[in-house]
């Protein structure tokens, strides 16, 4: 019986032994499927660009992001211009809301001591008051 214990022990070690490793033909199947799922991907990406019509989706429109002011870590405030007016937003968690509406101007030369933004505005809201 014991003998029989040690045949079947040095069997199984001899069969973990000789494992083959992976075979040169999965390998390049391997790298070939590689190959057509990145391209695929490829392929996707400039078909949806072109669906697309070449624009990004941050600059679609007449709108344009002029400048932001943080104030707090979830708080901003943004200026937008819109054809030929700027709308200052006031951005807080679930909730836009429209702060002023101006024509659209230009915005000074910065100065050392604060942010053009800041400056201007600043300026606007005084010279709306």
């Amino acid at each position: 019986m014991a003998l029989a214990l040690l045949s079947d022990l040095s069997f199984a070690q001899n069969a973990a032994v000789e494992t083959p490793g992976v075979s040169g033909t999965a390998l390049i199947q391997m790298l070939i499927g590689l190959t057509v799922i990145i391209g695929i991907l490829f392929f996707g990406a400039y078909f949806l660009r072109k669906l697309n019509g070449g624009r990004s989706f941050g600059n679609a429109g007449p709108m344009r992001i002029v400048g932001g002011l943080m104030i707090s870590v979830r708080e901003r405030i943004v200026l937008v211009e819109v054809e030929d007016t700027w709308i200052v937003i006031g951005i807080v968690p679930g909730q836009i809301k429209t702060l002023l509406t101006l024509p659209k101007g230009e915005i000074p030369a910065a100065n050392s001591d604060e942010k053009p933004f800041g400056k201007w505005l600043k300026q606007m809201t005084e010279r709306n008051k």
